[in-house]
């Protein structure tokens, strides 16, 4: 099944989510956790990439299962997105998708230590009222990879903050 053997390659990946809160107000920067300003809907996905075409690549596995629920304020806002994965093996996006305000950014390549990188821009104000999207991870290996037998589980925690644009 690909590289000229017949082992079967069993490849795993875990997605751990949790939301860091933060809002740039004009005051200044605070954390708002009363207000709810952003929230995942769907829970910690998993992804298991189990199957690979003869001769090929393992097939990437696509989950849309989770979504981000989240206030405008009285400032254009934007989402970011960023993850922590000691010893990632695997490769893991991100895109925003059905957003309800704002502009979803390309799809982000979630690395282990990066820097949180633009998801959703151009949230415009308003008046407390909550807008969603649906969170597309994509998870992708290759054999020269390995796979997560050897390797383990790579076990991100991504942090989805909503900032003042």
């Amino acid at each position: 099944m690909g590289n000229g053997d017949d082992r079967y390659y069993s490849l795993r990946l875990e997605v751990r989510a949790f939301i860091g809160v933060c809002i740039l107000l004009a005051t200044g920067l605070t954390t708002d956790l009363r207000a709810q300003a952003i929230a995942v809907q769907g829970g910690n996905p998993t992804l298991s990439i189990t199957t690979a075409v003869a001769g090929g690549e393992p097939i990437p596995v696509v989950n849309v299962a989770t979504s981000l629920r989240y206030q405008r304020r009285f400032v254009t806002q934007k989402i970011t997105v960023a993850t922590v994965c000691p010893s990632q093996s695997f490769i893991l996006k991100v895109v925003a998708t059905n957003v309800t305000s704002g502009v979803a950014q390309p799809e982000v390549t979630l690395t282990n230590g990066m820097l949180a990188v633009d998801l959703v821009r151009s949230i415009p104000w308003g008046f407390f009222n909550f807008a969603t999207c649906i969170l597309q991870y994509t998870a992708s290996a290759t054999f020269a990879q390995g796979n997560s037998a050897d390797l383990g589980n790579d076990g991100h925690t991504v942090t989805y903050t909503i900032v003042r644009q």
